[in-house]
């Protein structure tokens, strides 16, 4: 059974760095994309980055491009987010999803993920 676990959430004032980490139970992590999505208040949940199976390639929304970086460890079995200059509009809960068999042109798609975790809360505020 596939268990996606995030930490690191909390409250940090604009223009602030957060880091989120994803632990996975998976056995054959190295063979999923990972990714994060988020959903602020009253907003549809968004893709906010991606990565494919062995880390080369990632993948952004425009909107935190250049302010956040996802990256994995394959012999850890975590996915992390670090987001620097953090804004007012980042806040929203954070999620990590998996998903084998995943394509570049899916990787925005909420449906095309396979697993989810329960989400850690990320409130940007003065």
């Amino acid at each position: 059974q596939v268990q996606l676990v995030e930490s690191g959430g909390g409250s940090v004032l604009p223009g602030g760095s957060m880091r989120l980490s994803c632990a996975a139970s998976i056995n054959t992590f190295s063979s999923y994309w990972m990714a994060w999505f988020r959903q602020g208040p009253g907003k549809e949940r968004e893709a906010v980055a991606g990565m494919n199976t062995d880390g080369r390639l990632t993948y952004y929304a425009d909107s935190v491009k250049g302010r956040f970086t996802i990256s994995r460890d394959n012999a850890k079995n975590t996915v992390d987010l670090q987001m620097n200059s953090l804004k007012f509009e980042d806040t929203a809960m954070y999620y990590c999803a998996a998903a084998r068999g995943m394509t570049y042109y899916r990787w925005k798609w909420n449906s095309a993920w396979d697993y989810w975790g329960q989400g850690t809360q990320v409130t940007v505020s003065s």
